[in-house]
């Protein structure tokens, strides 16, 4: 019984649901027909920005959910640790890339959350436009985009915390936006 307090917790649901968030930001319509620059910058930032959705899903769920949550964001993390470390960075810049990407994450989710809260576009793409598309703005791609993500918020909303902790993650169809007249 005792040796049970020191064996390693499968955390295969937590990865799961990672990946999952990673696989719907990289759909390739959100680099080509949304025009998010296909960059390091603008592949966090749409991981972000479906990371914001799940997580905000699943707050005020319980402890249990809270701690599942916690796992999948320490993951996300440290995910772009191995992959800073990857493409080369020092060991002694990582954790300051580190910081200053979880001050990004956490700043993007406060201005989101009001957007998608109260379901306004308009706020939602200028934020959007001023995170993914910095350098050149794209009024177009960024009110389509702002449009997928407020109904993946819907669609989260309908799903359980069971499922979503399991990693069946119903977003919505990319596709479906791109076309969106506005």
């Amino acid at each position: 019984m005792i040796f049970g307090l020191f064996r390693r917790r499968n955390r295969d649901a937590e990865h799961k649901v990672y990946c999952e968030i990673v696989a719907q930001a990289r759909q390739p319509v959100f680099y080509s027909d949304f025009h998010v620059p296909d960059t390091i910058d603008g592949r966090f930032d749409l991981i972000v920005a479906h990371a914001v959705l799940y997580f905000r899903r699943m707050r005020g769920e319980g402890k249990a959910v809270s701690e599942f949550t916690q796992y999948v964001f320490d993951l996300f993390f440290q995910d772009m640790d191995a992959s800073l470390r990857e493409m080369g960075v020092s060991d002694s810049r990582v954790q300051k890339k580190i910081t200053v990407m979880g001050e990004a994450f956490f700043g993007r989710a406060n201005v989101y959350n009001p957007a998608i809260d109260n379901a306004d576009v308009e706020e939602l793409a200028a934020a959007l436009g001023r995170n993914i598309f910095p350098d050149n703005p794209e009024p177009v791609a960024q009110t389509r985009l702002a449009h997928y993500i407020l109904e993946s918020a819907s669609r989260l909303g309908d799903q359980t915390a069971a499922d979503l902790m399991s990693g069946q993650i119903k977003w919505a169809d990319p596709e479906a936006f791109r076309d969106l007249p506005v």
